[in-house]
């Protein structure tokens, strides 16, 4: 997880001090540093509201001003469950108030009077740090919204089969996700033209032979893509001349973590004729 320069110069940034000389200070410096988007309000009270319109990246808070001070600006910043990260940097020239300051929540200090060439490594790592968590919960909310997608859509899918397989079930088959068949109940097998061992419970080796080759191959393109398939038709001659016609419905199978994990079908026989009817 990076981040360009362009990110850090970009972010906002509010200024908070009661003397003007400080505020104008401050601004110069970090305009001559290449910070674009820079604010700033000598009246602490209107700290918390300007914070929750505009999301300050940083905010560079004097804790000794009057009428608020700069401990209770944090309190009422603390309060705003909307942003569970305290972007401040306090400005003090009480070296007793530097620790007092980072337990109410501050996560650095600059002390007065202004060393600049100190302002501007802290201001610099600061929004580091700060853009890299916010990077990072974006990063996890992105996560979620995916993992909530792909729950849903994996339902859906669940639903889907289950109603599939109320409607018709002569046949069905399970094949894990290097293809491999781990359920067998009717002539899936046959259909595909897979020649493997019986399983568990079937008495025969199925017959390749008299099945439709262009319809078997569809079937088998449209598995190996990992597509959802509803009623694709299936159709073989029998040895008597006979004609039987199916249709056959699956869907790939994937895991909590959106992994595949194999395939899963239904089918069934929806007309017999002689070979001189059509189906």
């Amino acid at each position: 997880m990076m981040l360009d320069a362009s990110d850090i110069f970009n972010a906002r940034i509010l200024i908070v001090d009661d003397q003007e000389a400080n505020v104008q200070l401050i601004q110069q410096l970090l305009d001559e540093a290449g910070y674009t988007r820079i604010t700033s309000t000598m009246s602490p009270k209107d700290v918390c509201a300007l914070h929750r319109k505009h999301h300050y990246d940083l905010i560079l808070l004097d804790l000794q001003m009057p009428g608020m001070d700069g401990f209770e600006v944090m309190a009422g910043l603390k309060t705003d469950d909307a942003d569970s990260y305290l972007p401040v940097i306090v400005l003090t020239a009480q070296p007793g108030h530097k620790l007092r300051a980072l337990q109410a929540g501050a996560k650095d200090f600059i002390s007065k009077p202004l060393d600049l060439v100190e302002v501007k490594t802290r201001i610099h790592n600061m929004l580091e740090v700060r853009l890299l968590y916010k990077k990072l919960e974006d990063h996890n909310e992105e996560l979620e919204r995916i993992v909530q997608e792909r729950t849903a859509e994996l339902r859906e899918s669940e639903a889907r089969f289950r109603s599939l397989a109320d409607l018709a079930s002569d046949w069905y088959w399970e094949e894990d996700e290097n293809g491999s068949f781990t359920r067998v109940s009717g002539p899936v097998l046959e259909m595909l033209g897979i020649q493997v061992d019986p399983l568990e419970g079937d008495a025969n080796t199925p017959d390749a032979t008299g099945w439709n080759e262009a319809e078997r191959e569809q079937l088998r393109a449209v598995i190996a893509e990992r597509r959802a398939f509803l009623d694709l038709p299936l159709s073989r001659v029998d040895a008597d001349g006979s004609r039987r016609q199916y249709q056959v419905s699956g869907e790939p199978m994937f895991d909590g973590f959106c992994r595949f994990v194999g395939y899963r079908g239904v089918g069934v026989e929806v007309n017999c004729a002689p070979s001189a009817a059509i189906c």
